[in-house]
């Protein structure tokens, strides 16, 4: 095939003009740091393949000049190489200082962003000071010397700045440890708790933490000590002999409680004293029974209630308040998981729970549910939603379960006890929800006399799928 110089030429021409625009649009996007380099990569090769169609052209036009001063056709290619390997170095020099330039820009804008974090932080804590110590914020909230006298207490609740520095996900440099706002009330008990050797072992003072969380020091500050730990204790009993075999004593720290054994706790029915669940510790009494037969019209059995839904749709579960754990050990049998809150209002509830093989949650009937929104398949409770809660902070309950149950999930009131005139302000309480009632009854509480107007109300509540 001819060779044709003139075209050539004008194909090295227009490459020339095309590669000049393209250097003018890269200086226009230069900004953008990854995509500059990108294509600095992509202009280099391409400018190096037309200069060297560029070259050839030009040789072939200036061959018969340059023959004439004496030129060989080599010696004049490599000499119109050379000139542009020349061009292209001077081109790529000045491509690297503007790519160290862009660095160092980049290095100086991160700095000053993060020196605008370091003194926004600064000066947000610092607004939070003033706002601590200003006396009329104080007399308006009631406190006074706010925070107690706590050296180790003020070094947890301290905002420290994350190592890593800003974090998007948390949107903050900082973190901050939680702590119930009424802990600063409760100063002297508070005090007393974070008083410890820092890396040695806790106190002994399981009754004095159960004292702040029912005082709203909730959730209670955490602490650099070890717990106690049973004198004797053991491993616990396989599935499913733990579900209702109960644990030897030894498992168990006793110092907080009255009794010092199970079968203590067990005859405190016999020996009348006043105490709730009063033989919920008793495996093999009342307790092996529950949930198995319908006693009487209110006493709705497992199996009944979960035929009401689709099988295998309810999974996982609370029971607020489970005493000793044997709704969720009946639950675990039917293959459902079930968190059981509990105190350890006169014996130790959380570890018999434990023992048995079932989740206890440590925690007062006023927190809010640890749970995320629309997450749980149903919601229990025996007994402990009743009237002796305040009626606006039982409101906020039933509202808090109402945002942790799914759409279609089970709230599922069991025996929640009042008084007869007292049915006009719950019943309507609890139809407030909105719920489908797929099993409800009402009935007297007769145990202790019918003159009392004692009154049970039990209900199997579906919440809707979409709420208007």
């Amino acid at each position: 095939m001819a060779f044709d110089p003139a075209s050539k030429q004008h194909e090295g021409g227009k490459a020339f003009r095309n590669l000049d625009n393209s250097w003018k649009a890269l200086d226009g996007i230069k900004n953008s740091r990854g995509l500059y380099q990108k294509l600095v990569l992509l202009f280099l090769v391409v400018g190096i393949n037309i200069v060297a169609f560029y070259a050839f052209s030009s040789f072939l036009k200036g061959q018969e000049k340059d023959s004439r001063h004496g030129y060989s056709p080599d010696q004049l290619e490599l000499k119109q190489l050379g000139i542009s390997s020349n061009i292209l170095i001077v081109k790529l020099g000045q491509i690297k200082e503007e790519l160290r330039n862009t660095q160092e820009q980049l290095q100086m804008a991160r700095e000053d962003l993060r020196n605008t974090l370091d003194q926004l932080g600064d000066l947000t804590r610092a607004h939070l000071t003033a706002l601590q110590s200003d006396p009329n914020l104080e007399k308006l909230s009631g406190f006074e010397n706010r925070m107690p006298d706590s050296a180790e207490l003020l070094t947890y609740i301290e905002p420290r700045k994350l190592p890593l520095g800003w974090n998007p996900s948390l949107n903050s440099d900082t973190m901050t440890s939680s702590v119930g706002h009424r802990c600063l009330e409760q100063k002297e008990d508070i005090k007393r708790f974070m008083d410890y050797a820092v890396g040695g072992v806790c106190p002994d003072d399981e009754a004095l933490a159960q004292k702040l969380l029912l005082a709203g020091c909730e959730p209670l500050p955490r602490r650099r000590c070890f717990a106690h730990i049973p004198s004797n204790f053991s491993e616990p009993y396989p599935i499913p002999r733990c579900h209702w075999e109960g644990p030897p004593d030894g498992s168990i720290v006793w110092t907080a409680y009255d009794c010092k054994s199970f079968e203590c706790l067990n005859t405190r029915a016999k020996r009348k004293i006043f105490a709730d669940c009063l033989d919920c510790f008793d495996l093999n009494g009342r307790e092996k029974n529950r949930w198995l037969f319908e006693s009487n019209q209110l006493a709705y059995t497992i199996q009944e209630v979960l035929d009401l839904k689709p099988t295998g749709s309810i999974r996982i579960g609370l029971d607020i308040g489970g005493g000793t754990g044997s709704f969720a050990v009946r639950m675990r049998e039917h293959d459902v998981t079930i968190v059981t809150t509990s105190l350890n209002l006169g014996g130790p509830f959380n570890n018999f729970i434990a023992q048995r093989g079932v989740l206890p949650f440590f925690m007062t009937i006023a927190q809010r549910l640890p749970f995320f929104d629309n997450t749980l398949d149903i919601v229990h409770s025996m007994h402990v939603l009743s009237n002796w809660i305040p009626t606006e902070t039982l409101e906020f309950i039933l509202m808090d379960i109402n945002r942790v149950l799914r759409p279609g999930g089970i709230l599922w009131l069991d025996h929640f006890f009042c008084l007869r005139p007292q049915l006009d302000i719950y019943v309507p309480m609890i139809k407030r929800l909105g719920y489908k009632k797929l099993k409800w009854g009402v009935g007297e509480k007769l145990d202790r006399g019918r003159e009392l107007q004692e009154m049970y109300v039990s209900a199997v509540l579906e919440k809707p799928l979409k709420r208007s």
